[in-house]
């Protein structure tokens, strides 16, 4: 197991590789979550050492380290690849499907992102707009924060004349358990710029979205 170890922080953490004291570090702590997994498995009645789970804590450690691979990246960065492209009207990726893992339950929440922005000066490639959300998607998330995240990036990054922001989600904090209501959604909205001060701006990514 000490070799799946050191080869996740490895590939997860490639920057302590160069300090033996961080690296030794985060891989104590890997090894203390997995014995803390197994003691959760214990604490919820199984045997975690039953060929079903013996290999549960490793996968379960590896899985959380992609969930949050956000906080090892600057999401707004990938906003700064620019075109010289001369366009003043509503640019507005549609869809962007996520996941993240709501921060009060480690359950996951998921659901579409929709951003929309009115150039200045700066138009930025349609896919960079995706892997910013995805960036900010892999944390450990609340949806309300999530959507602010995503248009003050592209504010400070893009300076357009307004930013639109709707996230819609389900979660399974929710929908799973509590007062599991399945069929549950939350939207939320960023709203800056010409499209806070003028309602037909608004109107019109509002519409644009039900296309």
């Amino acid at each position: 197991m000490l070799e799946k170890e050191h080869t996740l922080i490895t590939k997860n953490f490639p920057e302590t590789f160069s300090s033996p004291l961080k690296f030794n570090k985060k891989v104590d702590q890997a090894r203390h979550i997995m014995e803390a997994f197994k003691d959760l498995i214990d604490l919820c009645g199984d045997n975690p050492n039953r060929d079903g789970l013996k290999e549960t804590p490793y996968r379960v450690l590896k899985a959380f380290l992609e969930y949050t691979e956000g906080y090892r990246e600057e999401p707004k960065l990938h906003l700064e690849k620019t075109f010289d492209v001369d366009h003043k009207e509503l640019v507005l990726v549609k869809d962007i499907e996520f996941y993240s893992m709501c921060e009060h339950h480690f359950a996951p929440f998921f659901g579409v992102a929709h951003v929309g922005y009115i150039p200045n000066r700066k138009v930025t490639g349609l896919s960079k707009i995706a892997r910013m959300v995805e960036g900010y998607a892999k944390r450990f998330q609340v949806q309300e924060r999530m959507t602010t995240q995503i248009s003050e990036a592209i504010e400070e990054v893009l300076e357009p004349k307004g930013t639109m922001v709707v996230i819609e989600a389900k979660h399974m904090c929710m929908c799973g358990r509590g007062i599991k209501k399945s069929s549950a959604s939350t939207t939320t909205s960023s709203v800056r710029g010409i499209f806070a001060d003028k309602p037909d701006a608004r109107a019109e990514f509002l519409s644009l979205l039900n296309k």
